[in-house]
């Protein structure tokens, strides 16, 4: 996850809307909520649908198809997608034409299940399943309900060139794995968007090099697990042991593609997400260390400090080897910034996991973080096997304390670019003042500075002059050498 420091996600659903297509009368109003691949999969539903006659439209009240792309990765994210269906149901008896489809992970939690729920919906679609978007459009328009949530083994859209919503012109998404692996017991994701496939290198090579055609300045590279990317054909990153011996020794990790990546497109900056820490090797710090347009930033999830904590999460790593990997980063990019995923409350946690938590935190000194109350979910092994025994004031409590000491560190972080110049690309005008540009520096962090005769795509020298817990202040001093 990346852009604006975010101390605890307030993440809203985003109406995603393109150019006109010349010749393409029907209209789309497609809404996204939760994680960045699920905007990366809106702007791949929108390109497939642009051939099927839509534009994309702000207006909702206009609308002939309405999708809704959809996380489970928490209960509240779900309660917010059943409150907007309620809206659109209030459109409808406007619009009775208007057919609306529900699109994304929590489409495929619950299936068809979700038409008996949510009598509005005419449409279900889960991850895998974008391409057979014209058919189910077609069955929708007959008058009837349409569902498809069979999740592949070996899509990842990699020949579709996504249509960029709502774009800045100046950064994009580029997605080269789907699924997860991990299994972690308090994680629906495996069960939504299945097991770990890769993108074939070509094909992401191919998309950046669209968008560098288009002036775009930085791409991030996206998956649930960017670490475990490992391209050697095609097929299940679990099946590659039974791969021949040519395509395991051609095969392509995730380091070499980030190699592969800042040598192919110098003036491109690149930024990755998401990591998990017993994924990632000193291989990925290495290759960030040598190339200049990597950005020097990791979110880095690791949900608990605490051990005990971290086995009931079927996290696969223990506090000490995170601390190490932590420690091994920090040495090898001395001025990179973390980030973090932090859980409070999950099953069984007490007093001591939650103090180990936030010694955790004190030695790593995060950037920013991601922080939630732990919220059980459906089909899970936590939900499965474990008691949700934690009481809820108590995870407000101890989340409140996770939040406050993230404030503390943010600010100790921020304070320490004050008096430097630092690199930054100018995305847009800022949100509280018109006559400031915002960015962000190489670390992710957001800095505002006088517009003065800069644009949008520049990449600026600013010198950093003050700074709150989520912001670097400044005034630019010159372009800089990416210019």
């Amino acid at each position: 996850m990346n852009g604006d420091h975010i101390i605890e996600e307030k993440k809203q659903g985003q109406a995603l809307v393109t150019e006109h297509i010349k010749g393409n009368h029907k209209k789309l109003f497609i809404e996204s909520y939760g994680c960045q691949m699920n905007l990366n999969d809106s702007e791949i539903v929108a390109s497939i649908l642009a051939k099927q006659g839509f534009n994309t439209t702000k207006r909702l009240e206009e609308a002939d198809l309405v999708l809704v792309n959809t996380c489970s990765i928490r209960d509240k994210a779900e309660q917010t997608v059943r409150k907007r269906l309620q809206y659109y149901n209030k459109i409808k008896e406007i619009n009775p034409s208007m057919k609306v489809g529900v699109l994304g992970c929590m489409a495929e939690r619950l299936k068809a299940k979700f038409l008996e729920e949510e009598k509005i919906v005419d449409l279900v679609v889960g991850p895998d399943a974008y391409r057979d978007l014209p058919n189910l459009v077609e069955e929708v328009e007959a008058g009837r309900d349409a569902v498809n949530v069979i999740l592949s083994k070996e899509e990842t859209y990699g020949d579709v060139s996504p249509v960029r919503l709502n774009s800045n012109g100046v950064t994009a998404f580029v997605s080269i794995t789907r699924g997860c692996d991990n299994m972690c017991t308090f994680c629906v994701v495996p069960f939504t968007r299945g097991r770990e496939r890769s993108r074939d290198p070509k094909s992401i090579l191919k998309e950046i090099q669209e968008l560098a055609d288009k002036n775009f300045k930085e791409v991030t590279l996206l998956g649930q697990n960017v670490d475990s990317y490992l391209w050697y054909g095609g097929g299940l990153k679990k099946d590659f042991s039974k791969a021949s011996e040519i395509a395991q020794a051609t095969a392509v990790n995730f380091a070499q593609l980030l190699d592969m990546c800042a040598i192919a497109f110098p003036k491109m900056r690149f930024r990755f997400s998401t990591s998990n820490p017993q994924d990632m090797t000193l291989d990925v710090i290495h290759t960030m260390a040598k190339h200049n347009n990597i950005c020097k930033y990791i979110h880095l999830p690791v949900q608990s400090g605490s051990t005990r904590m971290l086995e009931k999460m079927n996290r696969q790593h223990t506090r000490e080897e995170y601390i190490e990997l932590v420690d091994n980063i920090y040495k090898i990019i001395p001025d990179i910034a973390l980030s973090q995923d932090m859980i409070a409350g999950f099953c069984g946690e007490t007093e001591e996991d939650h103090q180990q938590t936030l010694s955790l935190m004190e030695y790593v000194k995060y950037d920013f973080g991601f922080m939630f109350a732990y919220s059980e979910r459906p089909g899970t092994l936590a939900e499965k096997r474990m008691e949700d025994d934690v009481p809820l004031e108590i995870k407000k409590r101890r989340l409140a304390e996770i939040i406050d000491l993230q404030q503390e560190h943010s600010l100790y972080r921020t304070k320490q670019h004050v008096g430097n110049i630092e690199e930054v690309l100018i995305e847009g005008t800022s949100k509280k003042s018109d006559a400031h540009w915002k960015g962000r520096n190489t670390q992710n962090t957001v800095v505002v500075f006088p517009k003065e005769n800069y644009k949008i795509g520049d990449f600026v020298n600013v010198n950093i002059e003050d700074c709150t817990s989520t912001t670097l202040i400044g005034k630019a001093v010159g372009y800089s050498e990416n210019q």
